[in-house]
C-alpha cells in the first residue's frame, strides 16, 4: 500500500521578512515525508498573482525519509528564490505518494507567530 498523495497545493504563500533577531529568521518551509520504499522525484511549481508560474524546480526524497525545504533559500538545481512579501501558491507534484505540510515563522512582531498547515491533496 502506498502512503500519501502525489499532489499537494498550499495556497497562502507570503514569505515574511527575516526580521532583526538573528536567532529567529522569518521564513516559510515545506516539510515533505516519503513513507514508501522508493525514491520520490518531486517538482515544485510556484504560481503568482502577477506573473507566469515558476516551474521545473526539482528535488528528490529517498524512501522512508523526511526533509524540510526552506522557501527563503535557493531551491533545486535552478537555485530559484522567492522574494519577500510576494503572494504565491506552491504546487508539490511527486511521482510517488508523499505527505506534505507547510509552515511559516513570522517575526514581524514581538509575539512571533509560527503555524503549519496541511495542503489540499489529490
Amino acid at each position: 500500500m502506498k502512503i500519501g498523495k502525489k499532489n499537494w497545493v498550499f495556497c497562502d504563500g507570503y514569505l515574511p521578512p527575516h526580521g532583526d533577531n538573528p536567532e529567529f529568521e522569518g521564513h516559510e518551509a515545506l516539510m515533505l515525508t516519503n513513507l514508501n520504499k522508493e525514491k520520490a522525484k518531486i517538482e515544485l511549481v510556484f504560481v503568482f498573482e502577477d506573473r507566469e508560474p515558476e516551474e521545473n524546480i526539482f528535488v528528490e526524497l529517498d524512501g522512508m525519509r523526511t526533509t524540510c525545504i526552506r522557501l527563503d533559500k535557493p531551491m533545486g538545481e535552478k537555485g530559484f528564490t522567492l522574494g519577500e512579501s510576494v503572494q504565491y501558491t506552491v504546487w508539490v507534484k511527486s511521482d510517488t505518494p508523499i505527505c506534505a505540510c507547510f509552515g511559516r515563522l513570522d517575526v514581524r512582531q514581538t509575539n512571533m507567530a509560527y503555524y503549519s498547515v496541511e495542503g489540499y491533496s489529490f
